[in-house]
């Protein structure tokens, strides 16, 4: 007889010594990782972590677990033990430090609280302990403006206002130079605002302060800054924080002490080396918000030789355990290092291809692993334009390079302005003193960021490089006057609000006005205009031809290009296409020749009918002989003609009053009143879904039986030329299979002619494009008269979700995308629930009737990083998308083919 057992109840709450780096689902990705260093031997203050799975109950219910708080008190009893001493005890007090850590690193999105602990009696206490009564009321302060702050909601500009006012009083510009008196003064004005603000004290009890503290971190993950970062880098909503207490060490002890943040390479570039910032007496917070500008990492071999030669074998030590460049935080207190955090660093497009492949020549990594440290989204900013070297420019600053790239626009001055001038089409520069957590929607608009302080560790510069953002900190020369949206330069030349600058995120350069730009060299290198190891400046060219080869390698899905004339087909074909997905056969008829295809459409007789295709037909053969030259020996897939009529009609209100205007004056206007009268006749409220695709072949007789006939005797042509035609003819808009068969029964004819009148033995493949949800729901009977699919995402998309492209983008896309029914457009990335469960159900039901069935997707989801690993997982036999993403394509498909479960490289 089996008994019934309870089961556990969840642990909510983990030491650090019991943690590891795999656990980030659970202790987040900062409580993981200090963990894991715990159990590596590194110093790390003891601590433990409040799980993410806490924070989920928290957030649903709108309480804390029932459990949490006897298993805080148990664990920081533990703590407490530990360290010899109580929480906020008045004569020799533990402080500890409230931080958040999610999954996946959102810096400075989320809170932070140090120094808890400290109260008017303990700081006394502190001041006794340390030998420092200046540090202790420095301690407080700190903790007073960022308890205000984050956790009773006080506007942190007053405590900013406050801390001016001090320095100014005491004629003195940074906070080091305050004195314990001037502190401790500043204490009181902090309390009087937090009173006045809050409606209440600023806590005395220790467990009071930690646990609202907590709470706080816990709300931060619904803030709005929060929310936004997170759909920005389409991170889940539902992950949940986790919360690191962790014991205090002190960086603000003097000048034998400090803090710092490292790097194992340097995140811009991807080269070895000592890179990182160091701060003396200062709180790690004072780093990343660029307060005080911080000296180079290197500095500290001549500031503090014992810790910095620590500090470099901890960091060689971690990047060979992570196999990957590692970010740390670290504290130095009186001499002694502390290791406060690190995780997988960020780091720009350029510094992940050359770090991946520099792991695998160390032999850290294999291949299969070195695609996963890259993505096509990376590999897309690679191939954006660069300033022209020999450009005539006026440069009047220079900072650090922390995320390159270039970028112009319009100097603006506030967040606000950014978002407001870049949606009415605006390119803005966001230029600021230094970047805070609320600037994120600015620096989203913006095209770069500019600050004159901080560096590359600074919260603009680590945003910045996560999101792709060109950025220049730390530009000393510049004087930023926010409040008067103006910054003077080197020369006394000030840069009102909307005025044109130029910054060059690789070089650190600032320059006024326009700066031209020149192509990518990873650009000329798909173009065959540069060759890898042709010299070293091309290290990058180099690093990216590598990973290609990777991907191609390993990729099953094959690539291919949307293409409609034989200059975009050789273009394409240098980037690596194999073959055409789609040739948009209207697009052959827009311009000069868009009066053909009109004439076509109006005609009234079968005279005028049969003289509009003749005129055609010659020239839609020679469109296909120059295309298959230039795809010789490649599947070119040919949709036929399939224009909403809106696209080649004159337009109604045009004609309208035309015909008015000669009827006024009595002039002779029977042609224009004909076509207006056929206009009329014709014209459609939704021509996206009237007649067009096969409907339109159906209706007009001959229209596509003259394109089947002028793809067929340009194949015959080509083969007759000792050339490789592979020619696939598709029929667009499909809904039924009988519109296929009868289709398809012309088309069979005419090739059959063909063959017959030159004597030469084709074979086209005639196929379909799967773009109304009823051709997917009936897919297995199409697939009886199709040898191939081609899922024409873009229209099924509309048709699936009802949406017109052409006007939803504009009216309420924004609208959605910020309350977070889309975390990104259906028409950017496929949506898989909807429209990709009918690919997967079309496959499907096609390769059950025929399993043979060629499928592929030319919409541009074919170009999309995350839509080409959901079309691997479909089983499609390849993806289209236009000449330029064709890398993109090639990478992510190698990707998706060597994807590893749980790799959480971002």
């Amino acid at each position: 007889m089996s008994e019934n057992v309870e089961p556990h109840a969840p642990k909510f709450v983990y030491d650090f010594t019991e943690g590891n780096k795999d656990l980030k689902d659970l202790l987040g990705g900062k409580g993981a990782n200090l963990a894991e260093m715990t159990n590596l031997g590194l110093p790390v203050p003891p601590g433990f972590t409040i799980t993410t799975e806490a924070c989920k109950v928290y957030l649903d219910s709108g309480e804390e677990p029932a459990a949490l708080r006897d298993e805080v008190s148990a664990h920081l009893d533990a703590l407490e033990r530990k360290m010899g001493k109580k929480l906020g005890q008045a004569d020799n007090p533990l402080l500890v430090s409230v931080r958040s850590g999610a999954k996946f690193s959102m810096p400075g999105m989320m809170d932070t609280v140090l120094n808890i602990g400290l109260s008017d009696a303990s700081v006394r206490g502190l001041a006794e302990q340390a030998g420092d009564e200046r540090f202790a009321w420095d301690s407080y302060r700190r903790l007073i403006q960022m308890f205000g702050k984050t956790v009773l909601g006080v506007d942190g500009d007053l405590f900013e206002e406050a801390l001016d006012k001090a320095k100014a009083a005491k004629k003195v510009t940074v906070d080091t130079d305050l004195e314990a008196a001037d502190l401790k003064k500043l204490v009181t004005t902090f309390k009087k605002i937090v009173k006045k603000e809050a409606g209440r004290d600023f806590p005395q009890d220790p467990r009071e302060q930690m646990d609202l503290a907590i709470k706080a971190v816990f709300d931060s993950w619904n803030g709005d800054r929060a929310r936004l970062y997170r759909r920005q880098e389409r991170i889940p909503h539902d992950l949940g924080t986790a919360v690191n207490v962790c014991s205090m060490v002190f960086g603000n002890l003097g000048p034998d002490s400090g803090t710092g943040v490292a790097f194992t390479r340097d995140p811009a570039s991807g080269h070895q080396g000592v890179y990182g910032d160091y701060l003396q007496n200062a709180q790690g917070e004072d780093v990343v918000a660029g307060i005080r500008n911080t000296v180079p990492l290197a500095e500290l071999e001549r500031i503090d030789k014992k810790s910095y030669d620590q500090l470099m074998k901890i960091m060689e030590t971690l990047e060979n355990h992570y196999k990957d460049l590692c970010d740390i935080e670290f504290t130095i207190e009186r001499g002694r290092l502390w290791m406060l955090q690190t995780r997988v660093g960020k780091r720009t497009a350029g510094a992940a291809f050359r770090i991946a492949t520099q792991l695998v020549d160390q032999g850290l990594i294999d291949e299969t692993e070195a695609l996963q440290r890259v993505t096509g989204a990376q590999l897309a900013q690679l191939m954006f334009p660069r300033f022209d070297e020999d450009a005539k420019v006026e440069q009047v600053a220079r900072g650090i390079a922390a995320s390159p790239g270039a970028a112009v626009g319009k100097a603006v001055f506030d967040s606000y302005t950014a978002v407001k001038w870049s949606r009415s089409g605006e390119k803005v520069i966001l230029v600021r003193r230094e970047t805070n957590p609320d600037d994120l929607d600015g620096m989203i608009a913006a095209e770069g960021i500019l600050t004159s302080r901080g560096g590359k560790t600074s919260h603009a510069a680590v945003v910045a490089r996560g999101m792709g953002k060109t950025c220049v900190c730390g530009a000393e020369e510049l004087e930023v006057d926010t409040k008067r949206r103006r910054m003077t330069v080197p020369g006394g030349h000030v840069v009102e609000e909307g005025d044109v600058i130029s910054i060059d995120g690789s070089t650190g350069k600032v320059y006024l006005g326009e700066v031209p730009v020149v192509p990518s060299p990873v650009v000329e290198y798909f173009e065959g205009r540069m060759h890898p190891g042709a010299d070293d400046a091309d290290e990058l060219v180099e690093a990216v031809h590598r990973m290609m080869a990777f991907a191609d390698r390993k990729r099953r899905l094959r690539v291919r290009a949307n293409a409609d004339n034989a200059e975009d087909a050789l273009r394409a074909r240098r980037f690596g296409a194999q073959g055409i997905g789609l040739c948009r056969t209207e697009h052959m008829f827009l311009g000069d020749r868009r009066e053909l295809v009109e004439r076509l459409i109006l005609a009234d007789t079968e005279e005028e009918r049969e003289a509009s295709l003749k005129g055609l037909l010659p020239l839609q053969k020679q469109d296909f002989v120059e295309l298959f030259e230039a795809m010789d020996g490649l599947p070119v897939t040919i949709r036929l003609l399939d224009p909403p009529l809106h696209e080649f009609l004159p337009d109604i209100t045009e004609l309208s009053v035309r015909v008015a205007l000669a009827e006024s004056r009595q002039e002779p206007h029977e042609n224009e009143l004909r076509l207006l009268q056929a206009v009329h006749r014709l014209h459609e409220q939704n021509p996206m879904l009237g007649l067009r695709g096969v409907r339109l072949g159906l209706v007009i007789p001959g229209l596509f039986t003259m394109q089947v006939r002028a793809i067929a005797e340009a194949a015959a042509e080509r083969k007759a030329a000792k050339g490789d035609p592979r020619a696939e003819i598709m029929i667009p808009l499909v809904g039924t299979v009988q519109e296929l068969e009868i289709v398809r029964e012309d088309a069979d004819r005419v090739i059959a002619e063909v063959e017959a009148a030159t004597g030469t033995k084709l074979k086209l493949a005639i196929g379909t494009m799967i773009e109304l949800p009823r051709a997917a729901l009936t897919a297995g009977e199409i697939a009886e008269a199709a040898e191939f699919f081609s899922f024409g995402t873009n229209d099924l998309t509309q048709t699936v979700w009802g949406f017109s492209r052409d006007d939803v983008e504009a009216s309420f896309f924004t609208a959605y995308l910020e309350k977070g029914i889309f975390g990104v457009s259906p028409f950017e990335t496929i949506d898989k629930d909807g429209v990709g469960s009918l690919v997967k159900s079309a496959a499907e039901a096609g390769r059950r009737t025929r399993p043979d069935l060629k499928l592929g997707v030319c919409g541009e989801h074919g170009g999309d990083p995350e839509s080409v690993h959901f079309f691997h997982e479909a089983g499609l036999d390849y993806v289209s998308c236009s000449p330029f993403r064709i890398p993109v394509a090639r990478l992510e498909a190698g990707r998706a083919a060597t994807q590893s479960a749980g790799s959480d490289h971002r």
